[in-house]
């Protein structure tokens, strides 16, 4: 394997409280998104992974998810923000 990944470094970034709240209304779109998309390949709930029938325990509402696939979905939505903040680009909310 030749592939190093080299993610940019967010670990200056710092973000605000309304930024880090909007992380978990990501991070549960970053799951259903992710969930469509099994649904549409014909992955199936089974309350273990199986690749050959296409079944997963994480077919189920964030809400259900266990803590350690919630944090994956957090991680995803925290470093897209911080990378948004790092590249000079600005999020403010419409009021």
């Amino acid at each position: 394997m030749n592939y190093t990944p080299t993610p940019i470094d967010t670990a200056d970034v710092k973000l605000s409280n309304e930024l880090l709240e909007l992380t978990e209304k990501i991070a549960k779109n970053v799951h259903d998104v992710w969930a469509v998309g099994r649904i549409a390949e014909g992955w199936t709930y089974g309350s273990v992974r199986d690749d050959k029938k296409k079944e997963t325990p994480c077919l189920v509402s964030y809400a259900e998810l266990p803590e350690n696939e919630k944090e994956y979905d957090r991680n995803t939505a925290l470093e897209t923000l911080k990378l948004i903040m790092k590249l000079g680009y600005e999020i403010i909310a419409k009021k």
